[in-house]
């Protein structure tokens, strides 16, 4: 007999019980005590390089401490939106023998120490994270081929300034041009500088710059063509990075290094983290009052301010600071610097 739909009713239905959600799902984290520490020293499509140090996971069959090694890891689901960059010191659980076929998953990230961070023009509301708990930010420019842009400069140096790094200005080929007018611009700042050159007894400066990164996680950063990446092949001669050259029609250089990596110096307590060639570096998450912070002798001139001052108008009780001799004797060039940073900073003096 046919039946039609009318001659249906709630019996006749059968319900199967449905297995998802039927258990409460639980807020606990396993702890991972076993967890290994770790550095993460290169980001590759969603895959982190992390060194283990030696003794960091236990020991092997033969009772010996793992040596130093690098593993390939991912980030655990448990992470959430966190995002991990080269620098962050994070812990490690599963395959963390470093063999060619192992994979563990980063399921800790460490509280960073700093973070250098910057935003794709002045008006981006997206933070992007450079690199973390490095200590000193080296601002790479050449002197000539490609032409020095200081609003560049003054750019990395109120990031540098925001995220709690010690500047380094290298200015790389001084064999093209003097240094001594251009670093004269920076002196108010007490920026300390190292010049290199490529001479007939090889790379100049190369020395000079070695000292200054010794005991330091310093980050590498510059625009295309500069000569960053031949600097970095100089201290870390394994390293291998890409150079590039300056197209002769637009003065600019050609990205050469795709992602940031971290690369201990040789023979001496220190790492050097490499970036990729940038041509803007948005400022729009930078607060101004942490650039006037690094200004002690005309920071207190600006309780008198007007709310709401720039430093940088008319109103602006800074003028009258200097003026009076409270800020020294170069109070007047310090102002100055101090102005051309938060216009750097506003995108007034972009370039």
């Amino acid at each position: 007999m046919i039946r039609r739909a009318s001659d249906y009713d709630e019996s006749d239905v059968r319900i199967r019980p449905s297995r998802r959600g039927s258990r409460p799902r639980s807020k606990d984290r396993p702890a991972h005590e076993d967890a290994v520490p770790g550095f993460v020293i290169g980001v590759d499509r969603g895959r982190y390089t992390v060194l283990v140090a030696k003794g960091a996971g236990g020991r092997d069959e033969r009772g010996k401490p793992w040596p130093e090694r690098t593993v390939t890891a991912m980030k655990a689901r448990e992470l959430g939106r966190k995002g991990i960059v080269v620098g962050d010191e994070v812990d490690l659980v599963g395959d963390t023998s470093g063999g060619p076929d192992g994979l563990a998953r980063i399921v800790r990230l460490t509280e960073r120490r700093s973070v250098l961070r910057r935003t794709a023009d002045d008006t981006d509301p997206v933070e992007r994270v450079i690199v973390a708990n490095a200590d000193q930010l080296v601002i790479v420019s050449a002197l000539a081929n490609p032409e020095p842009r200081p609003r560049m400069i003054d750019r990395c140096l109120v990031a540098a300034y925001d995220a709690g790094l010690d500047p380094l200005l290298v200015l790389t080929k001084a064999d093209l041009a003097d240094a001594d007018a251009f670093l004269a611009s920076y002196a108010p700042l007490d920026v300390r500088s190292v010049v290199t050159a490529t001479g007939e007894s090889g790379f100049e400066g190369l020395e000079a710059l070695q000292e200054q990164l010794v005991d330091r996680i310093s980050v590498f950063i510059g625009h295309s063509g500069v000569g960053k990446s031949t600097l970095v092949n100089g201290l870390v001669p394994d390293a291998q990075r890409a150079t590039g050259v300056v197209n002769d029609y637009t003065g600019r250089g050609r990205h050469t290094s795709s992602s940031a990596v971290a690369l201990r110096l040789p023979d001496r307590s220190g790492w050097v983290i490499d970036t990729p060639g940038v041509r803007s570096f948005g400022l729009a998450h930078v607060d101004l009052d942490r650039i006037i912070q690094h200004f002690p002798d005309l920071e207190p001139g600006t309780a008198e301010c007007p709310r709401g001052c720039t430093h940088d108008e008319e109103e602006c009780a800074l003028d009258a600071w200097v003026a009076s001799g409270r800020a020294g004797p170069a109070g007047s060039s310090r102002l100055e610097s101090l102005r051309r940073l938060l216009r750097a900073r506003s995108g007034e003096a972009a370039d």
